[in-house]
């Protein structure tokens, strides 16, 4: 929620004329999401192998409070540098906090559960969508106070609640589901001591790479390239890249949006509400269906006035997100806990190779209805239906094709197999 609290206040923002009361073109606003993006991207993976040495519990709460304060600092913007400035900083220090989540969690949930638990947290990250729209209608209220806009007085206050959590997170957060004491979570833990057993072997059971690896070591490069080569993974990563692409824009623009179509700042604030609320019970619903149908969750991937526009732009936006679901399937086929850690970096830096691109499809001279912009969306709709399609039809020939040398072995190979084998990760 904080994560998403100090990413979204920038639509906020624009809304509340940010653009206009600091001289920006489009292209400015463009240019600087594009910035943050790309130094969000660079810096997943080196923000895994922080975490990976450290240890999420501890990398976690220091990203948080690093970007509080880069967040509370856009109460000075002043000019096209410090807005830069501050998108790049952004994006160093929120770069890989998914990740790092997504790692973290996998400590205390079986891959099967693991979709279901990501789903909430996405579910979070919605929750914080709608509460900063409520937030943003107040505090934008406060236009005018010391002679400071509405918008400078956001970003202040949402990145003071951002600092607030990540001291929260500091003492909250255990490293492992066997370490839960502390002065804070009480001296004898959140767990028994069967109950610590209990817990780290269903995990290990579910998954058993998860015990090659203790969640304070570091990876060294060879294990890096290993992982990198885990070519079983790129098909998840190539739909992370081109699925979530025809809404990106819609979603960016639609503030703005709504403004060139006569809604009021206020109004256009409020009006994101239903979109995020009906993607809020989507997300849930159809990772849930995933879990208890496991098969279907590739096909699940496949599917005039100013009021009928907004309409639309509603309805576009409130298509059920795979998210969740895609990202357990990365770290379930990820088969070591050398490669969930890569994987997970690697999988958000395609997120935000989608979001670069779909920052940039609709452009200053394709305003107000950005027709040329909506070919391109509609295009890569289509061709989404086709790559997620073969994608389904290449994993289950990977699946066939390794039943048939596990079915070939005698019972007595395939327990030599379990004991002698060198192959790691999706190869195993």
């Amino acid at each position: 929620m904080s994560l998403q609290l100090d990413r979204s206040n920038i639509s906020q923002a624009v809304a509340d004329n940010m653009l206009t009361d600091l001289g920006f073109s489009t292209n400015v606003f463009n240019n600087g999401n594009t910035i943050f993006r790309v130094v969000f991207l660079v810096s997943e993976v080196p923000s895994q192998l922080i975490s990976k040495k450290l240890g999420p519990d501890k990398w976690i709460p220091i990203q948080m409070l690093c970007w509080s304060g880069i967040a509370m600092s856009q109460y000075a913007l002043s000019s096209k540098g410090s807005f830069y400035a501050t998108r790049a900083l952004l994006g160093a220090f929120e770069g890989g906090f998914i990740a790092d989540v997504c790692l973290y969690l996998s400590y205390f949930y079986t891959s099967v559960e693991l979709p279901l638990r990501l789903a909430y947290f996405w579910a979070a990250y919605t929750v914080a969508e709608i509460a900063a729209a409520f937030m943003a209608f107040g505090i934008t209220h406060m236009h005018g106070t010391h002679g400071k806009d509405g918008w400078r007085w956001m970003f202040l206050i949402e990145g003071a609640i951002t600092g607030f959590v990540g001291l929260w997170a500091a003492i909250l957060m255990p490293p492992i589901p066997t370490k839960t004491a502390s002065w804070f979570r009480g001296k004898k833990g959140w767990f028994t001591p069967n109950e610590e057993i209990i817990m780290v072997n269903r995990v290990l059971r579910g998954d058993p790479s998860k015990g090659d690896m203790h969640n304070r070591q570091a990876l060294n490069l060879r294990e890096i390239w290993k992982s990198l080569n885990d070519f079983d993974l790129w098909p998840i990563y190539l739909i992370r890249v081109i699925w979530f692409l025809p809404a990106g824009p819609v979603g960016t623009y639609m503030t703005l949006t709504l403004r060139g179509l006569g809604f009021s700042t206020f109004q256009s604030i409020l009006m994101v509400l239903p979109k995020q609320i009906a993607g809020l019970l989507s997300i849930i619903a159809i990772t849930y269906i995933s879990q208890r149908w496991d098969n279907i969750r590739c096909y699940l991937g496949i599917y005039s006035s100013r009021w009928s526009k907004y309409a639309v732009l509603t309805v576009i936006l409130a298509h059920p997100s795979t998210q969740a679901i895609q990202v357990g399937w990365t770290s379930r086929n990820s088969n070591s806990a050398r490669t969930r850690t890569l994987s997970a970096a690697i999988y958000n830096m395609c997120c935000q190779i989608c979001d670069i691109i779909s920052t940039n499809v609709y452009r200053a001279d394709d305003k107000p209805l950005y027709h040329r912009g909506n070919q391109a969306i509609i295009g890569v709709a289509c061709m989404n239906i086709v790559f997620y399609s073969l994608i389904k039809v290449y994993y289950l020939y990977r699946n066939k094709q390794k039943e048939a040398v596990w079915s070939a072995m005698s019972p007595k190979q395939q327990n030599e197999y379990r004991h002698t084998t060198k192959n790691e990760g999706s190869k195993d």
